[in-house]
């Protein structure tokens, strides 16, 4: 048996399944709770953090990856995988890969760090444009830092620190799940295990009202993973949806819809009377557009990412 390492278990944590079945009567594969992939990042991160105590290191590294210069923070979830991988979230990275173009118009909405914003900007190139919505302090600070770092994709890269809704009156949330510490922290999530962020300086913006400010004449994708506020999000972008008729590359995860009292099934309907159909990011294979079927397939405390096409569209 091959020894593992802590990138086995960080590539554990970046696919969506794990342990086949070989009944036909179960999935071919179970899905992991985000709660399963963040303790095993911990555990890639207890071995990783003892070596460079070790060695006389601190948990920060400045590292290139994939051609992109990263400030990393390796207590933290998104960063690890970063570190060891070179991505965050392979099956999503994967996709983006396949879908963008050079000189796309891109939309990456729940930015984070940038951990797909820079490689989105790399993939458009410099006739095209990302831009990139992060609304929490933390994350923001930390999405700046990575792009100064990248002088080559500050062109087409344009950063905001905005939370999107449903309306430009919409209350701001003080505080949005932006952190997946990998030390031991009594104020993490019981079932996802993020860490409230503060969004003191974020302002309040709708799809629709950005796109119509900004002049925005071409809108290709649509990367989004906003931890259960996507449906506020897109009812805020009817028109841009029905004018652009954008891909979408999102992450579905019922649960914290309901904790966040936005009903799953909302979502879905939109997406349905859009005329979108779904697809597994991973698999490519179809996926049903009804709320029930779909909650069905994900269990409590998970989410699978999916590709959101509307009729006609094409890779």
């Amino acid at each position: 048996m091959p020894r593992l390492t802590s990138t086995h278990f960080v590539a554990a944590i970046n696919s969506d399944r794990a342990f086949r079945g070989r009944s036909t009567k179960t999935p071919r594969t179970m899905i992991l709770t985000t709660k399963t992939k963040v303790a095993c990042a911990s555990v890639a991160y207890r071995v990783i953090a003892g070596a460079r105590r070790f060695a006389g290191k601190d948990n920060w590294a400045t590292v290139r990856r994939r051609g992109i210069l990263w400030r990393l923070d390796l207590s933290e979830g998104i960063d690890l995988s970063i570190y060891l991988l070179g991505a965050f979230e392979r099956s999503t990275a994967a996709a983006l890969d396949r879908l963008v173009r050079p000189g796309d118009v891109v939309f990456d909405i729940g930015a984070n760090i940038g951990a797909h914003t820079l490689g989105l900007a790399q993939r458009t190139g410099s006739t095209g444009r990302v831009f990139a919505f992060e609304p929490t302090d933390f994350a923001f600070a930390k999405l700046k830092r990575n792009l100064e770092l990248n002088p080559q994709l500050q062109g087409q890269t344009r950063i905001y620190q905005t939370l999107l809704a449903d309306a430009l009156t919409a209350p701001r949330e003080a505080a949005i799940y932006a952190s997946w510490p990998l030390r031991a922290n009594a104020q993490v999530h019981a079932k996802h295990r993020g860490l409230l962020a503060s969004t003191s300086n974020a302002s309040v913006d709708t799809l629709d009202e950005f796109v119509e400010r900004e002049h925005i004449e071409r809108l290709d994708l649509i990367k989004i993973d906003v931890d259960g506020h996507e449906y506020p999000v897109l009812k805020g972008g009817r028109r841009t949806l029905e004018k652009f008729r954008p891909i979408f590359v999102m992450e579905l995860s019922p649960y914290v819809h309901a904790e966040k009292n936005e009903k799953f099934r909302d979502l879905i309907a939109l997406l349905r009377e859009n005329g979108y159909s779904l697809q597994d990011a991973t698999t490519g294979k179809p996926l049903p557009l009804e709320s029930d079927e779909l909650e069905a397939l994900i269990p409590d405390g998970a989410s699978i990412n999916v590709i959101a096409r509307a009729h006609g569209a094409t890779l």
